[in-house]
């Protein structure tokens, strides 16, 4: 009998301790992370030129910036909210490259500052005001470098479109004529970003 009551009592405190941790695990704020050394390193590299640039420039949030990631699959995350105080990624979700990027080798990406190429251009632009076009409520993009200084010409802006998928998938997503275009639940949260930010926020698209 006794030896009854002690095993019940063992299942009693196993459980309680099981439905805690669960419930710990639960509540716990985990930090988004890539599972992909190179692609975190490239990163954390430039998060580091960002906060070079916008150094002592009061012009430009000093808290989050948004870093894309074209190397990565399309059918992946590759649009990443980044805390710059803390080093670490806050947010992610999917973002389409242009027709003209594609080429003829699979997973592979050529990329061009020139009007009407439908290619996206790398390097950092700062978001600017937004606007409503035909893809509702958008955000027009501004340059900064060489590479992407023709993006207001172009008509290069950050927008939703609702055949972007929200989830990873295996495959290729849809593509946009050379602006970074995500899911419209994303977008959202993207939206209240920029929305709220009392300075410009940094957007860099990098390979």
């Amino acid at each position: 009998m006794r030896k009854l009551i002690f095993v019940l009592i063992s299942m009693g405190v196993l459980f309680f301790s099981i439905k805690i941790l669960s419930k710990n695990t639960k509540n716990k704020s985990s930090v988004i992370s890539v599972s992909d050394d190179s692609t975190e390193e490239k990163l954390l590299s430039r998060a580091g030129v960002i906060k070079k640039f916008i150094t002592n420039n009061s012009n430009y949030n000093n808290e989050i910036a948004f870093l894309i990631d074209m190397k990565i699959m399309s059918g992946k995350n590759r649009f990443f909210v980044y805390d710059l105080k803390n080093n670490k990624i806050i947010d992610q979700g999917l973002v389409a490259h242009g027709f003209g990027s594609e080429t003829p080798i699979q997973g592979q990406l050529k990329f061009s500052n020139i009007n009407q190429s439908l290619c996206t251009s790398l390097g950092k632009y700062y978001i600017g005001n937004s606007y409503t076009g035909n893809f509702g409520k958008a955000y027009k993009l501004y340059g900064l470098d060489e590479t992407n200084n023709n993006a207001f010409i172009r008509n290069i802006v950050l927008h939703k479109y609702d055949k972007v998928p929200y989830e990873e998938q295996d495959k290729p997503i849809c593509k946009s004529f050379g602006c970074p275009m995500i899911n419209a639940d994303f977008y959202k949260r993207i939206e209240k970003l920029i929305d709220n930010s009392k300075s410009k926020i940094i957007l860099e698209i990098y390979y």
